[in-house]
């Protein structure tokens, strides 16, 4: 940064704050509230089984894993990122109008592949555009922020889908996705162009960028981010299916107000997100990264087991408190534990993309294979197998990634050069 820069921090960072926590609000459920939304109208109104919702799901998620790691390239590169954000959240608009117009299964099987690209973007260039604007040091703070607002956007546009689920059509949610895929698109030209720096926000060094970016070898040398990247892999393939399955569980049981309960579901989860983001954004750098992250990738398992003993839809409400506990602190830290992990390199973007892009794979396999073993053994078998798999992602995190508040991947020594010596003692 330049001491012109400096001096002006702290009235750009003011100055785009309300920008930037509207552009959360209103992407809230527009880059990931879709999908239990989704199933019910597959399963309530178009009477669709688990394994056919499963597969246009995993349609999404592929299409994201695919998108995700050229779009971290890209957003390394380019300087119109918001921009990148108003015509992915267009093309989302467009793929909601399509599914709830056309509720066949290549129309949908189609848009949900464009919402996946799209939705590859949306993390990726916020996150950039937010780290141009506050720098490094402000970062963990602003991350926590981003996420209390996203957690926000979401109870408010839950309580609005479910009631217009059950009261009006579930097909509603869908028009209520493209209505806020547009309102994003004022929010992101609010933000000042001027105001992010793009060196900054790849991930260099302040006053280093005439450096360039490391080599890629950087990254792929890089044993924690792999061993971190393998963790989420395994948490989002078991997390991601588990409110889709309770959604379907509702929806059997009373088709007309599944709607409406599975608003609960993500609003429980979504008010409880509120505080624990807000927490890591102020605690994380004084506390460190490594103890919070554990208590969020250890309430996954027990939220699968606690699924399997109850039929009542209030106490599966009930038990989306975890899913708060654990998101809240996922959405917020991983952001920041990518970014320790690169910090200097100048790759920040590419290597949150890949990284992304793994656990996004983790997540498309999820509804897939969940869905067919819901067809084959039940939704309780369904539940056990996914709290398992969370059962070893806690493992994974917790003997092989070490504390990253202090880790620094882009030191002169390492640009370049094979960086797992120092890695190995980190």
């Amino acid at each position: 940064m330049t001491g012109a820069r400096h001096e002006s921090l702290e009235q750009i960072v003011e100055a785009n704050r309300a920008p930037l926590d509207w552009l959360n609000f209103f992407l809230a459920d527009v880059k990931d509230g879709l999908g239990p939304f989704l199933a019910i109208f597959l399963l309530s109104s178009q009477h669709w089984d688990a394994g056919k919702i499963g597969i246009v799901l995993t349609i999404a998620g592929i299409a994201t894993v695919i998108a995700r790691g050229p779009s971290g390239a890209l957003v390394d590169a380019v300087k119109w990122k918001r921009t990148l954000v108003a015509v992915s959240a267009v093309a989302v608009a467009l793929a909601a109008v399509i599914m709830a117009v056309y509720p066949k299964f290549w129309p949908i099987a189609i848009a949900q592949a464009v919402t996946g690209a799209a939705d590859a973007i949306f993390p990726l260039a916020i996150t950039a555009i937010s780290l141009g604007i506050v720098g490094r040091r402000q970062f963990t703070h602003r991350v926590g922020r981003n996420e209390a607002f996203n957690h926000g956007g979401n109870v408010v546009t839950a309580v609005l889908a479910g009631a217009a689920g059950s009261l009006i059509d579930p097909s509603a949610v869908l028009w209520m996705i493209a209505a806020l895929a547009v309102a994003s698109v004022v929010a992101v030209f609010r933000i000042d162009a001027k105001a992010v720096n793009h060196d900054v926000a790849r991930g260099e060094e302040e006053g280093d960028a005439e450096r360039g970016p490391s080599g890629i070898r950087t990254l792929l040398s890089n044993r924690p981010l792999l061993v971190f990247t393998a963790a989420i892999t395994l948490f989002h393939f078991a997390n991601a299916a588990m409110l889709p399955l309770v959604g379907q569980k509702l929806a059997q049981q009373d088709p007309k107000w599944s709607s409406l309960f599975m608003s609960a579901c993500i609003v429980t989860a979504q008010i409880v997100m509120i505080p624990m983001a807000l927490m890591v954004g102020r605690k994380a750098d004084d506390w460190g990264r490594k103890p919070l992250f554990l208590l969020g990738f250890a309430v996954l398992p027990l939220r699968g087991v606690l699924y399997t003993l109850t039929q009542d839809p209030y106490t599966l409400i009930a038990i989306q408190a975890l899913d708060g506990v654990g998101a809240g602190i996922f959405g917020a830290l991983f952001y920041v534990v990518v970014a320790d992990l690169t910090e200097g390199t100048g790759r920040y973007n590419l290597a949150q993309g890949v990284s992304a892009a793994c656990w996004g794979f983790g997540a498309a396999l999820s509804n897939g294979v969940a869905g067919e073993i819901v067809n084959g053994f039940g939704y309780s078998s369904a539940f056990l197998f996914l709290a398992a798999c969370a059962a070893g992602a806690l493992a994974i995190y917790w003997f092989g990634v070490p504390e990253t508040r202090d880790f620094n991947a882009g030191t002169e020594d390492q640009r370049g050069a094979d960086p797992l010596p120092q890695i190995a003692g980190a």
